[in-house]
């Protein structure tokens, strides 16, 4: 019988060599390396495939197209675009919206990339136009999770970045021109885009901006009724006309002027922080005292939609107002008056930053009796939360131990911003003030069913079980034992909290 021959392996084929990758980079990874080592033919397929299935990434090659032919050929494509947005009134619905949104953002991009570079006032023009149409727009699509709204913000980010690089009379013209559209509609795009400009403006350009805002103000009709939805509107635009001219002032160190708008706007009811801050940034701090110490209009004021919409702040807060009082004494001189302000605060709330800054400022070795003081007087507050959440947080835990097992009934346990930290930081070295709070929070849970809390019930379940072992005999009642099978037999039926308990 014949032997059979060996047959030799076949020889594997060539293969071109891969070009050396940067250390630890990934084979698959696009990178510049990775796809210049595809080749042009390859790169050219894979991009004429995606223009077929992506129309916005056609539109990106497109232009890029254009661009080798100069800046008008791109403003082509824009315009045609921006043409055909201006005119479409159908209803985007939400099978369509993720298209239309990518297509949205195709024309910024084509702007940016390809004509921007080019011509960059051409640019300018068609992001105007581009933001002109933005109401058109979303009027025609429900745009709730604000991705359209997004790609608008895009577009006056960009027209400001772009008008900021011009020349700075080219960049003025620019602003001024805007002005008629704010007074229009201070809350469109276009509106937004002449506030971001003011602090890019050159100084010498912002007098024109606020005589061109202030006209633009006194050309709005002032009759109708009031309250009208355009009365509102009209309001609401003047509102805002004059806090952008009160930007201005600042910009122009100009606090007279800032206080004169504000007076015009809201005669007996200025904001007195922001008045008397600009005063005391001035050097002129003796009115800026006269300023936060005036009464308000005691007048009762309803906050209308323009008020709301102008995001005017009614309330006054006057924790703000009290401690801009007292930097203007300190830079008074007046440093006792300082003081009593700043103690009579934290005895009214238990402010502890006040506290910590009066003691900061008391002469050596009184300021450990003035600490003995103020913590006596927290102890005995009449708001036990209170009292309890500057007790744990300066922290005086002897003494915020003591308040919670004196007043074991008084605890809720909706208030877990102020309980849990606090039984948090006494469950080291104070067992059962922990565990009667710990309880007050789980049993705030359980009774009224907050599922969303569950996980946060679990752990306190958890970190009674710990406690339990370190409490005294007869030390609560119920005791552990029976306190957890009292929670099985009234909560049993909660699975999803016992679920993630670990029995």
């Amino acid at each position: 019988m014949a032997r059979a021959r060996a047959v030799k392996p076949a020889a594997r084929a060539e293969t071109p060599k891969a070009r050396a990758l940067p250390k630890g980079a990934r084979r698959t990874t696009p990178t510049p390396e990775t796809l210049a080592a595809l080749g042009p033919d390859r790169l050219i397929a894979l991009i004429l495939g995606e223009t077929a299935r992506n129309p916005a990434f056609k539109k990106l090659v497109s232009a890029a197209l254009a661009s080798l032919q100069g800046p008008d050929a791109v403003a082509a494509i824009v315009d045609r675009r921006l043409t055909a947005l201006e005119g479409a009134q159908s209803y985007i619905d939400w099978q369509k919206r993720r298209t239309f949104t990518a297509d949205l953002n195709a024309t910024v991009t084509v702007i940016l990339n390809e004509l921007r570079p080019l011509d960059p006032a051409a640019a300018l023009d068609r992001l105007r136009r581009f933001l002109d149409g933005a109401d058109a727009v979303l009027n025609r699509v429900d745009d709730s999770n604000g991705t359209i709204q997004g790609v608008f913000e895009r577009a006056s980010d960009a027209f400001v970045e772009i008008a900021a690089g011009l020349p700075p009379e080219d960049t003025a013209r620019v602003a001024a021109s805007l002005v008629a559209s704010f007074g229009d509609d201070p809350f469109g795009p276009l509106g937004s885009v002449l506030a971001d400009m003011v602090p890019k403006l050159a100084e010498d350009a912002l007098a024109d901006i606020d005589s061109r805002l202030a006209q633009a103000a006194a050309a709005l009709p002032k009759t109708g009724n009031p309250r009208s939805e355009a009365s509102s509107r009209r309001e609401a635009a003047r509102a805002q006309i004059v806090r952008l001219r009160q930007a201005i002032a600042d910009r122009r160190g100009d606090p007279d002027a800032y206080i004169a708008l504000e007076t015009a706007i809201l005669p007996g009811r200025e904001n007195r922080v922001e008045v008397a801050r600009r005063l005391l940034d001035a050097g002129r701090a003796v009115e800026a005292l006269d300023w936060i110490r005036r009464m308000q209009d005691p007048g009762l004021r309803i906050a209308t939609r323009a008020d709301l919409i102008a995001g005017f702040d009614l309330r006054g807060p006057e924790r703000e107002r009290q401690a801009l009082e007292i930097e203007v004494l300190e830079k008074l001189g007046r440093t006792e008056e300082a003081q009593a302000l700043r103690w009579a605060r934290f005895e009214r709330d238990l402010d502890a930053p006040m506290l910590r800054t009066f003691l900061a400022k008391l002469p050596d070795f009184d300021d450990e009796e003035a600490l003995q003081r103020a913590l006596d007087h927290a102890e005995t507050f009449p708001q036990p939360h209170r009292a309890l959440a500057f007790l744990a947080a300066w922290p005086d835990l002897r003494r915020a131990a003591k308040l919670v097992t004196e007043r074991p009934t008084v605890w809720q346990g909706d208030q877990y911003a102020v309980l849990a930290p606090a039984a948090d930081a006494l469950a080291q070295d104070h067992p059962l003030p922990a565990t009667i709070l710990y309880r007050r929070l789980l049993d705030g849970i359980l009774e009224f069913g907050r599922s969303a809390a569950y996980t946060h019930g679990a752990r306190y379940l958890t970190e009674l079980d710990g406690l339990a072992g370190r409490l005294e005999p007869g030390a609560i009642s119920p005791d552990p034992q029976a306190y957890r099978e009292a929670l099985r037999r009234e909560h049993g039926r909660k699975h999803a909290f016992w679920n993630l308990v670990r029995d």
